[in-house]
């Protein structure tokens, strides 16, 4: 299986190999930059980033799956994350993302029937002050309750 590359992220890869001409460095702006054309990094985008970069895909896929912010799996129109680390647990991880699944009709790590929704756990968001707190698309959302959830969720079309 081969990736179809866009002129547009061909352009983009010139632009980061030209960055960053040499070492690993452009491993995160490529994952970055496949992520943004095709919606997630498969296995033959580790290895076209590999290939790229002069590494083995191991390491391209030790780095695309150490940081929650590259999806490694198709993700719906809009990928929830709930932060499930300590404060967030300790301030309703459990009860927000039992609220979330039954409300969106899907486990963790599942994506709703209509393409719509994903849901996935992730490490720290960095808003331990706000928690519990999710991320959907890079947007925040903290001070989470069942009645902030419905609002969130009902305003995305």
């Amino acid at each position: 299986m081969s990736i179809e590359i866009s002129e547009n992220l061909r352009k983009k890869i010139e632009e980061i190999k030209n960055k960053f001409p040499t070492g690993k460095s452009p491993i995160l702006p490529l994952l970055h930059a496949f992520q943004d054309e095709l919606g997630y990094i498969s296995l033959e985008v580790e290895e076209e980033i590999a290939n790229i970069v002069g590494v083995s895909p191991v390491y391209v896929r030790e780095v695309s799956t150490f940081y929650s912010m590259f999806n490694n799996q198709p993700v719906g129109k809009y990928h929830i994350q709930v932060c499930g680390n300590i404060t967030c647990w300790l301030r309703g991880y459990d009860e927000i993302v039992e609220y979330i699944k039954k409300k969106l009709g899907i486990d963790i790590g599942e994506t709703t029937s209509d393409g719509k929704f994903t849901l996935s756990r992730v490490e720290c968001l960095g808003m331990c002050d706000h928690a519990p707190v999710m991320q959907i698309n890079g947007d925040f959302y903290g001070d989470l309750t069942f009645e902030k959830i419905d609002e969130i969720l009902d305003s995305l079309e």
